[in-house]
């Protein structure tokens, strides 16, 4: 059934299955998923309908299509800059604001530094996240990198919360956030080292409160830093509105 005739197979239910192939495989970035001639006969469909499928596979960045001799169907593995773009599309369309991508994150990560601080492992948590303020005071000079390792912090305290489905949504946040901020910083270069430093004694008492196990104090210490954070890193800059063409 590979002719070149009208598709005898639904391009959708295709790729459903090419989807659901790459996920039971545990398939990784730039793993061959097989060639045109491998997956029309393993599904035994007409070359328009695999084709087809395989668009609305690339339309999702899950694989790209190498043509010729050596070419094949490459896994791209989804991460946070994929979700981000589709993200960012649906924000923009809505005109969503940068204040209110934040305010989302602010709701999720107090939360999660409760979750931290009353696991077990708060005090392996704790470490690893002085081992990331130890970063943020290496490159305090630094406005870009230094943005970079707060974000990872930021990041760190969800990962160490374990719940998937948190990680996933700060993820998107996060890179809508931080390449907005990264712009607003490229041309403003307006927060001083100052703001830095009380973010890092923040960080710090943050990491306190976890160490100790206080998951009420660490909650709601998060929720007044969040709170500053907004002010001071977006500013003037917090009615804007997400734009796509930060994450092409």
């Amino acid at each position: 059934m590979s002719g070149e005739g009208p598709p005898s197979g639904k391009p959708k239910k295709i790729a459903d299955e090419l989807r659901g192939l790459i996920i039971r495989r545990g398939m990784d970035e730039g793993d061959l998923l097989g060639t045109e001639a491998d997956l029309l006969a393993q599904f035994d469909v007409s070359r328009p309908s695999l084709r087809e499928a395989l668009r609305i596979l690339e339309a999702d960045g899950l694989i790209s299509v190498a043509r010729g001799v050596l070419g094949g169907v490459v896994v791209h593995r989804p991460d946070e800059r994929m979700t981000a773009r589709a993200a960012a599309i649906v924000m923009q369309s809505r005109s969503i604001s940068l204040a209110d991508v934040f305010e989302a994150s602010a709701v999720i990560e107090p939360a999660a530094a409760r979750m931290v601080a009353i696991s077990r492992g708060h005090q392996r948590a704790a470490n690893q996240l002085r081992e990331v303020i130890i970063e943020q005071k290496r490159t305090i000079n630094d406005p870009l990198a230094s943005n970079t390792a707060m974000i990872r912090f930021h990041k760190e305290i969800v990962d160490l919360a374990g719940n998937q489905t948190l990680i996933l949504m700060l993820e998107t946040l996060n890179e809508v956030i931080s390449r907005a901020i990264a712009d607003v910083l490229m041309r403003t270069r307006v927060q001083p080292v100052s703001a830095r430093r009380r973010t890092i004694r923040s960080h710090e008492q943050l990491v306190e409160l976890i160490a100790a196990g206080d998951g009420d104090a660490a909650q709601a210490h998060w929720n007044t830093h969040m709170a500053w954070l907004r002010r001071s890193l977006l500013g003037e800059h917090a009615d804007t509105i997400v734009d796509i063409n930060s994450h092409l």
